[in-house]
């Protein structure tokens, strides 16, 4: 993906633009044909189809009605929609610290019923105890050159996990066996999150999953993700975050977490590998 937001951005909207082209030459019709039947000037076709204007909802939607495409405006208006939050990057979020990042989340949070989270490097942070928190908020802000507001931003994380102990909310989390084995922290530390782990599991919302170094892989190993509700979903790189708001892309990442959630192993199995996990620690 390009390293800047704002060529990020462009890239979508061209996207964007280059999915109007190709419907309307499916559709076998010329640019004067949609300018007609649509009832607009024929410069105003030829802005959309070269990203010079972002198209409106409207605007798709007569688009794909002149073509006889209704069926794909949805995905295009999602596309559209994302276009300048769909890939931004960590520096842009993070340059006045990583409290304000942490808060952000609250909204997002509290309006979500089910979150799928699958993470194959460290804990959820819905799950982090503060020391893992302060440790593992520790190294990205001083890899990242960040303010250093690390004690508040732990605060705002333990905060907005708040939700996991709320009623109306339900949570779908994937761990790969290996974030129990990486040292965050050190050992004490981790053996505190470890615990924190086994007693979570208890609570009725919650359904901890751990795909096992052994498993079978019919799904290969993806960066961490949520997906909330079924409209949106976040994957964190190293050097952004993506939000994924088209349709069929959301689709993906549910079909994805429902292979994980497969391979994946619960109660008494989960349990038997985070307290190995515990032993382990020496």
């Amino acid at each position: 993906m390009p390293t800047s937001p704002s060529s990020s951005v462009q890239d979508a909207r061209r996207a964007v633009a280059a999915q109007l082209r190709e419907i309307r030459r499916d559709a076998g019709l010329s640019g004067k044909d949609v300018a007609e039947r649509t009832g607009w000037y024929r410069s105003k076709v030829s802005r959309l189809e070269n990203a010079v204007t972002p198209p409106s909802d409207e605007d798709v939607r007569a688009w794909c009605r002149a073509c006889d495409a209704d069926g794909l405006a949805a995905d295009l208006i999602a596309a559209s929609r994302s276009a300048d939050s769909m890939y931004v990057e960590w520096r842009r979020l993070q340059r006045t610290g990583l409290r304000r990042l942490q808060e952000s989340y609250v909204p997002l949070f509290d309006r979500t019923q089910v979150f799928r989270v699958y993470c194959s490097n460290v804990v959820p942070g819905l799950l982090q105890t503060d020391e893992y928190a302060a440790a593992l908020l520790g190294s990205i802000a001083a890899f990242r050159e960040t303010p250093d507001d690390v004690t508040d931003a732990v605060a705002a994380r333990i905060e907005r996990s708040r939700v996991i102990r709320e009623g109306g909310h339900r949570f779908a989390l994937l761990v790969e066996e290996a974030v129990l084995r990486h040292r965050v922290g050190g050992a004490a530390v981790m053996a505190g999150q470890l615990g924190y782990l086994l007693s979570i599991m208890a609570l009725p919302s919650v359904s901890l999953g751990v795909v096992p170094f052994s498993a079978d892989r019919r799904m290969w190993m993806l960066e961490t993700f949520s997906v909330y509700d079924e409209g949106q979903a976040q994957v964190e790189l190293l050097t952004a975050q993506v939000n994924v708001t088209a349709p069929s892309e959301v689709a993906q990442y549910l079909k994805a977490f429902g292979e994980f959630s497969k391979l994946a192993v619960y109660g008494a199995g989960a349990r038997a590998r985070i307290t190995a996990a515990i032993d382990a620690l020496g």
